[in-house]
């Protein structure tokens, strides 16, 4: 069984106030079809993850939602006898693309169809929120929607297709390190209507500063981006993207 796990970006991310120990979000996030890991479970002699992983397993998002599932649902246990997990990574970490997050979600996916389990998206997603803020997006698997709260509402957001070119500096940005830098010299928290207005729109009169909060704390802990700065910032770094013109491929 394989499937492929998708990379998001922000098309902007705005920060609304910050309620037991998570930020609140007003954002809206695209998920980027032409960059995916790959995830694949077959029969093995014995259960294992196997991929490129930028951590120890403990912290591995699979590794947790496979904890959080065989807690919660001990008769699944015996799913996962005999079976390896290998993920083929292309997105890389520290990006603001969300591909632990992604990973985590695609796999409770193949495990809720593969298994029989047959919980609801809503019921995922609930898990998912448990593993990372932005599972659920990924469990969801809209093309575009709105994200609230720490990550756990999502709203679909219906508007014409866009697609955006991704470019990826050589510099790893930590996500608790950049909130961390917000909190302390740049918090200041305002709702923001930005989830009502087309995307285009905002591409084209707002500046990457206006859309994403966290580029401001990340250029100033990671002093490197600046020569890579073009375009919009996605998450808290490191990646920029620019809208692709129509007639590219």
């Amino acid at each position: 069984m394989k499937a492929k796990s998708y990379a998001k970006v922000n098309l902007f991310l705005k920060i609304e106030g910050y309620k037991d120990g998570f930020h609140q979000i007003n954002s809206r996030f695209l998920k980027v079809k032409n960059l995916y890991d790959e995830i694949e479970i077959k029969e093995a002699d014995k259960f294992n993850i196997i991929g490129d992983f930028d951590c120890v397993l403990r912290d591995n998002t699979i590794f947790r939602a496979y904890l959080k599932l065989i807690t919660e649902y001990p008769d699944i246990r015996d799913y996962f006898i005999g079976k390896e997990i290998r993920v083929t990574k292309n997105i890389p970490s520290g990006a603001g693309l969300g591909g632990g997050s992604s990973n985590a979600a695609t796999f409770l996916k193949m495990v809720n169809s593969d298994s029989g389990l047959n919980l609801s998206l809503d019921e995922l997603a609930k898990i998912g929120a448990e593993i990372g803020s932005d599972v659920p997006f990924f469990i969801y698997d809209f093309d575009i929607a709105n994200v609230y709260g720490r990550g756990e509402i999502i709203e679909e957001f219906e508007e014409e297709k866009i697609d955006v070119e991704v470019y990826t500096p050589p510099i790893e940005c930590l996500t608790a390190d950049v909130y961390r830098m917000y909190r302390e010299r740049y918090y200041n928290p305002t709702k923001s209507n930005f989830d009502k207005i087309p995307t285009l729109e905002l591409l084209n009169n707002y500046k990457p500063e206006e859309l994403n909060d966290l580029l401001r704390p990340a250029l100033a802990l990671y002093p490197e981006l600046f020569k890579y700065k073009d375009g919009f910032f996605s998450g808290s770094g490191s990646s920029f993207f620019k809208l692709k013109q129509k007639d590219e491929k």
